[in-house]
């Protein structure tokens, strides 16, 4: 299954213990790592990316935008810049559409997540949770995990459906209006057909950035059973 995964730790030293672990879980075959990143906060409240993956194969150069919307909203502006490498616009406010593992995971995240502490972020897919929470519990980290949900579609699709019905009663009304208000009825028309369009598009570029993930998924898959044969 595909989560979401924060280990926070009391100190830098500890983090990047559990990272090593993490990426020998990734090597011994029991969990797949798509991307990671260390976030420490500072005694100010600030957060600052430590160091993000770049050693993880191939899928960690094209990270999920969940993952970078999650640095981001952890992270703040130190996290932008890596958000923006994970498939957002450079210089953009984070997507809360693309987050998919829900507003109460990040709040206790955020909690957590308080100043001196740091956490270790990272994208994974595990069959059991056994694995990780022992290496992590054993590096001094505090475990959160969700999986990353696929609902938000249907929530666009449903906003979508919302918005057309609006334009369409927008729409009729400017039929049958005088030509001092159809003016501004076309103003709203024109708006509300724009968030439409982009709406649309936003779930267009999740389709295929799922099936772009799912096929570097699937090369990561066959180099490691390559590498376990070899050896």
């Amino acid at each position: 299954m595909d989560r979401m995964l924060v280990v926070v730790f009391d100190n830098e030293t500890k983090a990047y213990q559990g990272k090593q672990a993490l990426q020998q879980l990734d090597a011994e075959g029991s969990i797949s790592v798509y991307g990671y990143a260390v976030i420490a906060k500072n005694s100010d409240g600030r957060a600052t990316v430590k160091q993000q993956g770049d050693d993880v194969g191939p899928i960690s150069t094209l990270l999920g935008t969940s993952f970078g919307s999650l640095i981001g909203l952890l992270a703040g502006p130190a996290g932008m810049a890596l958000g923006a490498a994970a498939g957002m616009a450079a210089g953009s406010s984070v997507d809360l559409d693309n987050l998919r593992i829900g507003s109460d995971f990040v709040d206790d995240v955020q909690k957590a997540l308080s100043p001196k502490k740091v956490a270790l972020v990272a994208e994974i897919e595990e069959d059991w949770i056994t694995p990780v929470d022992t290496r992590m519990e054993a590096a001094g980290g505090t475990v959160y995990r969700r999986a990353i949900s696929e609902v938000q579609d249907k929530v666009n699709e449903e906003d979508v459906a919302a918005m057309k019905a609006d334009l369409a009663q927008l729409k009729a009304e400017h039929a049958k209006a005088q030509a001092d208000r159809k003016a501004k009825l076309q103003a709203k028309i024109n708006e509300l057909d724009s968030k439409i369009e982009g709406q649309l598009q936003k779930a267009k570029d999740r389709r295929n950035e799922a099936q772009r993930k799912a096929q570097e998924r699937v090369t990561v898959l066959k180099e490691k059973a390559a590498a376990l044969k070899a050896s």
